[in-house]
């Protein structure tokens, strides 16, 4: 059991596969087929990750015949280290039992939780899946299983199939550990898999068991001569379930439905007969028909095929002496015997585990007789398979019966795809054409498009969907509004909530009566019948859907107006589905973009332009600001919060906010990000406390890039936290990305942030950009970047042109994240419109300064300023040289306003206070506040500096308000 050989065992064997040698000799081959189609799927055996689905049908019939049976095993296996599960024909888990109730307290969610889908597209070489794919019994021990996580455990796994139809509903899986491997568990899990399926067969109809009944027991009175499928001969205790060799055959969907259609014919003819239906590719099958009788006296059709062995010719046995034809239909004596038509697995489900698939089994001729084939004593005998078994005249209600439930099991999985209203409303008429109708129009008010729920739906519809078998049928085109007449099917339909079904049009008086001449369009295209169904969802009409049918002369029925009802509202569901995330998506989006800059600041420092682009997935926490800061100086921050949705967004506010309030500190790059690190680190914790850990989202991957730029040094400070670096334009088109340290992301605290100085010649383009536009699972990030260095190649460019430009060359087709792009050109300050002196801890030395502010003042041609400007230096100088620490410094700066500064070597922070009446000092900072416009102090490396902006388009009456004030001030 699980040995893949004398010398290599199956974990060997595994690591030398997984390495790309070679291990067919020693191991299994379904184990071996299983690993090669994981690997060509590109499944990791670390990381294989498996789907959860929701849409369980955990009341189904499967379900309903398994519960007892599960039942059983959790009692038999009671104690034992033993995972009992069963899953659907999808491979999701739907039930899980364990012998010893403890096991689910230590097992991983994924071996305890139902939903999971162990498919082997997802999972690997696993029992469900593989049972699924061989469609056999299967055993899985250890090291055989794909994925690491299962390499101590060992499975044993048997499909469980309908017996009417042979299809595959589910499969039952045993999990135990290897050394509790027993080849005993094959045979309990078989006799397990075979009482669900007997009581499968319970819940089918009584007459559909008593024909099915009536047709074992004439297989099981076959003659003598005839094999059972182990080449023994079957006696009448041995008759094997009613499983589909159709089901075994290889035959896809279509070709099934083709050997069902005509099996409905053969069943409503009542006859025995042999014919020989064509299938696609020159294949051909023989369906034979027999009727049958119950006990009770049904009497009924058993329809089946026999689908011959490779290279093997079939013969059809006719009564004696019937000359062969090439008619279609060959009817047959009722004495002669049918032989070789019926296949399975035969009672003994564990047998086919010894039996490698394909391996030749034993051959019949159509006499009954073994015959000697070329591989051995007996060659491969015709396969066969039951199709259907009916009475007359009532199989083509079933096959259509069929039909509609498999477009509607189709529609389940391909209307809504997306969350797109539009999109899903096409993939209604997608699913409907041409399998329900020809042609199919939907019309949607326009509040729905927008993700509004409708006040009215029979007002602003609009044509949202016009698919049919042709393209040239005169509808009214999608995207344009549709103004209807109240006579219309669509809006009697919306008046009444109910379907409205127009057998034939050229009598519909209200259709005809919207637009007579483009009602004789659409009837010379032969649209003669019409189903209009309304789309509701939560009581709330949506739209309408209008089904057309041209091609087949016969009316839409009854049946027809069901289906059509039936699909409409599952539609429905997914367009309000669609609907609400529009709404919300709108929202989230008009919350990010309130978020985020509405427009750059005023600023002679650099010419900024930038773009934001969303994902096409959701919102994000991509972010991006423009801060003007103290002396001209501006930064730049580009920020990323990883994820999407409302808090994503929401988060990004947060981190904007509060980076525009450290800057206005005027703190350096480095401890800036600090600050924010801390931040993410506090809102970490405190979401945290809200919920349980699972519950909490938490902050995880925030980047951010933060630079300050000067244009009286041109120097340029920077520091980022995990974040992609900026781009460097020089102006004579050079293009570099600075050597500017990462830092960790946001919010893992402890660890340091560096900056990184660079001085820039005017004219040069800083380039700030969020990962979004240079992430891309369809090329690496060193391409991305070799075309972003080609995009912004061009010196002379705008900053407006150089966005649109590296949009168009780098941005993805379809961006995963949102993208946040900022374009800034450098400027420098005039050398003339700098004025600096240097001053000693002199208070003699405050009167030279203001005479010498005055002459500066006045060559710039700034008259109405000076006397602020000279009650501000003086305060400012006063203070420095009373309370700081040489050497000092003032220089003054004539950009939009004029700014003037004091600097000197101290670290002593001044505080505005309101100074009392009896008070000689304590005024100068209050004065400084009122003529100013604005006023603050900013650390450097050797001390600080206190500086002070001043309008320099002052309001009337600025300086008399001065001069009165200056006037209450005792002994100046």
């Amino acid at each position: 059991m699980g040995l893949v050989g004398e010398d290599i065992g199956p974990a060997r064997a595994r690591e030398q596969f997984l390495r790309g040698g070679a291990v067919e000799g020693p191991v299994r081959s379904p184990i071996l087929n299983s690993w090669q189609r994981s690997r060509s799927l590109g499944l990791s055996p670390e990381e294989c990750e498996l789907p959860f689905r929701q849409d369980l049908d955990l009341d189904g019939r499967l379900v309903r015949a398994a519960t007892p049976v599960l039942d059983r095993l959790q009692s038999r296996f009671a104690g034992r280290n033993m995972n009992v599960s069963l899953a659907d024909g999808r491979g999701a888990v739907l039930q899980r039992r364990f012998g010893d109730a403890s096991l689910v307290r230590h097992l991983a969610a994924i071996q305890s939780v139902p939903g999971f889908v162990f498919a082997e597209e997802f999972a690997g070489t696993n029992g469900i899946g593989l049972a699924l794919a061989e469609r056999q019994l299967i055993n899985v021990y250890g090291a055989e299983h794909f994925a690491e996580r299962s390499q101590s455990n060992a499975c044993a796994a048997i499909p469980v199939r309908d017996p009417l139809s042979g299809r595959i509903e589910g499969i039952l899986c045993l999990g135990f550990p290897p050394t509790d491997a027993d080849v005993a568990l094959n045979d309990v899990i078989s006799r397990a898999a075979g009482a669900i399926e007997r009581r499968l067969l319970e819940q089918s109809s009584t007459r559909e068991r008593a024909l099915l009944q009536a047709y074992l027991d004439a297989r099981s009175r076959a003659p003598a001569g005839e094999a059972t499928d182990n080449g023994q001969p079957r006696g009448p205790a041995e008759s094997p379930p009613a499983e589909s060799g159709l089901a075994e055959s290889g035959l896809d969907w279509r070709d099934q439905m083709i050997l069902k259609e005509r099996a409905t014919d053969l069943i409503s003819s009542a006859q025995r007969a042999a014919v020989e239906v064509p299938l696609p590719g020159g294949r051909r099958i023989t369906l034979l028909s027999r009727p049958v009788t119950s006990p009770s006296g049904v009497e009924g059709v058993v329809i089946e095929a026999v689908l011959p062995a490779p290279h093997q010719h079939l013969a059809v046995v006719s009564a004696a002496g019937a000359a062969p034809g090439p008619a279609p239909v060959q009817l047959l004596a009722p004495g002669v015997p049918l032989h070789g038509q019926l296949s399975g697995t035969g009672p003994d489900r564990a047998a086919a585990q010894d039996r490698p698939p394909g391996a030749p089994g034993p051959a019949e001729s159509p006499s009954g007789r073994h015959t000697e084939g070329p591989a051995g004593p007996r060659s491969r005998r015709t396969a066969g398979g039951l199709v259907l078994i009916g009475e007359p005249e009532v199989g083509k209600y079933a096959v259509a019966a069929r039909r509609r439930l498999e477009l509607l099991s189709e529609a389940s999985t391909r209307i809504g795809t997306t969350l797109d209203v539009s999109r899903t409303a096409r993939e209604l008429a997608e699913m409907a054409v041409p399998r329900l109708a020809d042609y199919v129009t939907i019309d949607l008010p326009e509040a729905v498009l927008r993700g509004e729920e409708p006040t009215d739906p029979r007002t602003g519809l609009y044509r949202t969907v016009v698919h049919g078998i042709r393209d040239d049928c005169p509808f009214y085109p999608a995207g344009e509004r549709v103004d209807l007449r109240p006579s219309t099917p669509q809006l009697r339909c919306l008046d009444d909530r109910q379907p409205i079904l127009e057998a034939d049009l050229r009598t519909a008086g209200g259709w005809i009566a919207q637009d007579p001449a483009h009602a004789r369009r659409l009837l010379g295209h032969h649209v003669h019948s019409l189903i209009v169904v309304p789309l509701l969802a939560r009581g709330i009409a949506l739209g309408t859907a209008s089904f057309y049918r041209s091609r087949d002369p016969a009316p839409f029925g009854d049946d027809d107006l069901s289906l059509a009802q039936e699909l409409g509202t599952r539609a429905a569901i997914c367009i309000d589905n669609a609907r609400r995330f529009t709404r919300e998506h709108t929202m989230v989006l008009a919350l990010q973009h309130s978020l985020l800059p509405q427009s750059v600041p005023e600023q002679n420092a650099v010419d900024v332009a930038y773009r934001y682009l969303p994902a096409e997935s959701g919102v994000g926490g991509d972010w991006f600001d423009v801060i003007p800061l103290s002396s001209t100086r501006v930064a730049l921050v580009v920020g990323d919060v990883v994820g999407h949705g409302l808090h994503a967004a929401a988060t990004m506010g947060r981190l904007r906010t509060a980076a525009r309030n450290f800057a206005e500190l005027d703190l350096a790059p480095d401890e800036v990000l600090t600050h924010l690190d801390n931040l993410v680190g506090r809102l970490d914790r405190d979401e945290g406390t809200e919920g349980s850990a699972a519950d909490s989202t938490g902050i995880i991957g925030a980047t951010c890039l933060y630079v300050i730029y000067d244009p009286t040094t041109r120097q340029c400070v920077m520091a980022r936290s995990g974040h992609p670096p900026p781009a460097l334009v020089h102006p004579d088109g050079t293009v570099t990305f600075p050597d500017l340290p990462a830092g960790p992301p946001l919010g893992l605290g402890g660890l340091p942030f560096e900056t990184a100085e660079f001085t820039l010649p005017e004219g040069s383009r800083l380039v700030l950009y969020t990962d979004g536009l240079i992430g891309d699972r369809d090329r690496d990030v060193d391409t991305a970047l070799d075309l972003l260095r080609h995009a912004l190649a061009h010196p002379d460019r705008p900053p407006e042109d150089t966005c649109e430009a590296v949009l168009r060359a780098v941005a993805p087709r379809h961006p995963a994240d949102d993208i946040a792009l900022l374009v800034a050109r450098t400027r420098a300050l005039a050398p003339r419109r700098i004025a600096t002196w240097d001053l000693a801890a002199d208070p003699a030395l405050v009167s030279g300064v203001r005479a010498a502010v005055t002459r500066q003042l006045t060559e710039w041609g700034l008259h109405e300023v000076v006397f602020a400007t000279e009650l501000l230096l003086s305060e400012l100088v006063t203070n420095a040289i009373r309370y700081g620490t040489a050497p000092i410094q003032v220089r003054l700066l004539h950009d939009r306003t004029l700014i003037c500064e004091v600097s000197d070597a101290g670290s002593t922070a001044p505080h505005l206070r309101h100074a009392a009446s009896t008070d000689e000092g304590g005024r100068g900072l209050f004065l400084v506040a009122q003529l100013a416009q604005a006023w603050g102090t900013r650390y450097t490396a050797g001390g600080k500096v206190i500086w002070a902006e001043c309008a320099l388009e002052a309001p009337a009456g600025k300086s008399d308000a001065a001069e009165a004030f200056v006037d209450t001030i005792p002994a100046l």
